[in-house]
């Protein structure tokens, strides 16, 4: 803990919290060192008691905004991948810009890595091989993020009046939007069963 302007103390947690709602509220390009230490009163270089650089500072936003996907223990339907992908484009959209965030920092290789993690568990729980089971989830977290990237983009155009009125955003878009997620992972489940999960061993 260290304390800065205004005898105020703030945490590693405060300045991440902090920034999140900075990121919901105004999106990543105004997402600043400077503009995070006005939120807390505190002098820029203070954040730099928490974190190196801004690129520290997104790998722990991605680690937050992933950690909202469940471990998916369950399959509502499909399949155990189908409820962890589901689960992990709510969490990026829970988010304004979480898939750009997370994008930026699994190109890095410096956050959000239990993404990738849990698809690779929900895989193998649908019984593809563990061999296999890495390469098959960054496939899936690829359309995922890539899926959830559009959306957002949509959503953004759509707030600034940059989309066609023939192309805003409407809740039917919305239900299409998953609609042609879930399609998407029905593809994706259905080439794996077919390439990667082993047929069932027949009883003698």
């Amino acid at each position: 803990m260290a304390e800065y302007g205004n005898g105020r103390r703030h945490t590693r947690d405060d300045v991440a919290r902090a920034a999140l709602h900075i990121l919901d509220e105004h999106g990543l390009p105004d997402l600043t060192m400077r503009r995070l230490a006005s939120a807390l009163d505190v002098q820029p270089s203070a954040l730099y008691w928490h974190f190196a650089n801004k690129q520290t500072l997104l790998a722990e936003l991605a680690d937050r905004i992933v950690a909202g996907q469940s471990a998916a223990p369950g399959a509502v339907r499909g399949s155990h991948a189908h409820a962890a992908a589901r689960s992990l484009r709510d969490a990026l959209l829970a988010y304004r810009d979480g898939a750009e965030v997370v994008l930026s920092t699994l190109a890095l290789g410096v956050g959000a890595a239990g993404a990738h993690d849990r698809l690779v568990a929900a895989l193998e729980a649908d019984g593809v091989e563990a061999s296999e089971a890495r390469r098959a989830a960054l496939v899936l977290l690829h359309f995922i993020i890539g899926h959830v990237l559009h959306e957002q983009q949509r959503m953004h155009y759509d707030s600034v009046g940059v989309t066609a009125p023939s192309a805003a955003l409407t809740p039917e878009h919305g239900s299409m939007a998953e609609a042609d997620f879930a399609f998407g992972v029905d593809l994706f489940a259905a080439g794996v069963e077919r390439r990667l999960v082993p047929p069932p061993r027949e009883v003698s």
